[in-house]
């Protein structure tokens, strides 16, 4: 009502001047406030953080299905071949997947750079807790070298605390300072050791080497690919490892992660100190921005769904909305369910399967196609989302598409988005 809404504000405003006037509540010695004349005592709130489950965390690990592409969890085994994402691209690429020839062969330009994810093998030793939870909540691109990259789950803050504490369970958080060495020596070390070979460092200048430099003489030629697309962006060391993880992991990689391929490079005491003290005390330029753009207009040409099927639909989308009676039952996290995600019945691996639409949350069929209140269809809002996660822009309720892999280029979009203009035409 009205005059209990001013009556409110009065009282609002005079413990506000009385504040100011220095007459207002006092802090007790024991944190309590005194309230004056009239007796009340009032607690202060302190902002206290839940502790966190690492039970709980192992738990969602198995619910968001983390061993379909990370191997190395601690007391979960990973994923059947049939649905661990990594493995079964490897199984494609070295000819071990049952299919006909000619269907291995046109898979195999698809997924030759999707042969691998990091393993999180000893991720006690190696990450913080407070960086792996911030990560989980909002993925950035820690691997330039790879294709694909963690995709934004549907977590809660208590969810990527509770999954922290479970990957560095039995760890104690290190706070030493950074160390105290010869930055710019540091620099000519990193140069010196080729570790640019491997490693991109945005933020600085480019570190250099080549693979013809000092690090392809102790990593296996045929390995070397593959450590190029694991190397983590070195920007992100101090946030992700204490000082004192990282001197033990230069000190000797595999000591502290047996199968990683970063190899053991000849360093001393003394050149540890210095490199590390240019990681974790250079100055970073700030990354330049990256605007979403905008969608190009539909084309006046004529589209069909077997062009659009063959260039996107099926191309990228079938990955995860694919059909459970030919992929074993599995229809991909977007159909049958899977990363923590409740089945949607999306099937984008035939006409009638995408006319279908999805499943909302109270179980009743929507079209992809329908427009929202700006008239962009879902679909291609969803596509477009991609773009803006990619730049760090909010995205709201809606998650770019596809899940954890690049975004569709922007005449993919336009050609999705003529196709449904023009009615949505079959042939």
């Amino acid at each position: 009502m009205p005059h209990v809404r001013i009556v409110h504000l009065a009282l609002a405003l005079a413990l506000g001047l009385a504040a100011l006037a220095g007459c207002g509540p006092k802090k007790r010695p024991d944190g309590t406030l005194d309230a004056g004349s009239t007796g009340a005592v009032t607690a202060v709130p302190t902002a206290v953080e839940p502790k966190a489950d690492a039970a709980h965390g192992k738990e969602l690990v198995a619910q968001f299905q983390c061993n379909r592409c990370h191997d190395g969890l601690a007391q979960i085994e990973p994923a059947p071949q049939n649905k661990h994402c990594v493995h079964c691209h490897r199984d494609i690429m070295d000819g071990k997947f049952k299919g006909k020839p000619d269907t291995i062969a046109r898979w195999q330009p698809r997924v030759k750079d999707l042969q691998d994810a990091p393993s999180l093998e000893a991720a006690g030793k190696r990450m913080a807790a407070r960086w792996l939870e911030d990560y989980l909540l909002l993925p950035v691109d820690l691997r330039p070298g790879l294709v694909q990259a963690m995709p934004r789950l549907d977590i809660s803050r208590e969810q990527a605390r509770d999954i922290a504490a479970y990957l560095v369970a039995g760890e104690v958080a290190d706070t030493a300072p950074a160390p105290r060495g010869d930055a710019g020596k540091g620099r000519q070390i990193l140069e010196s050791k080729a570790c640019g070979t491997c490693h991109a460092f945005s933020g600085v200048a480019f570190l250099g080497g080549t693979a013809a430099g000092a690090l392809a003489f102790t990593i296996d030629p045929k390995e070397l690919p593959r450590a190029i697309r694991l190397a983590p962006d070195l920007r992100h060391v101090r946030a992700r490892m204490s000082p004192k993880r990282a001197r033990a992991w230069l000190a000797d990689p595999k000591a502290v992660k047996p199968d990683t391929l970063m190899p053991k490079v000849a360093l001393t005491e003394s050149e540890i100190t210095d490199v590390l003290a240019y990681l974790y005390n250079a100055t970073l330029d700030v990354p330049p921005a990256k605007g979403v753009p905008a969608r190009l207009a539909v084309l006046s040409r004529r589209v069909t769904f077997e062009e659009v099927d063959r260039k996107v639909f099926h191309r990228t989308c079938w990955h995860c909305h694919s059909e459970p009676d030919y992929a074993i039952g599995d229809g991909g996290p977007g159909n049958s369910g899977g990363l923590g995600f409740k089945p949607r019945g999306l099937n984008l691996s035939d006409y009638n399967g995408i006319a279908a639409g999805f499943l909302d949350g109270n179980n009743e069929r929507q079209s992809i196609f329908a427009k929202d209140k700006d008239g962009v269809p879902r679909v291609v809002r969803a596509l477009m989302a991609r773009h803006a996660e990619e730049a760090g822009a909010p995205t709201g309720e809606v998650r770019g598409m596809p899940l954890g892999y690049p975004a569709l280029s922007l005449e993919d979009v336009q050609l999705v988005e003529t196709w449904i203009a023009q009615g949505r035409p079959r042939t």
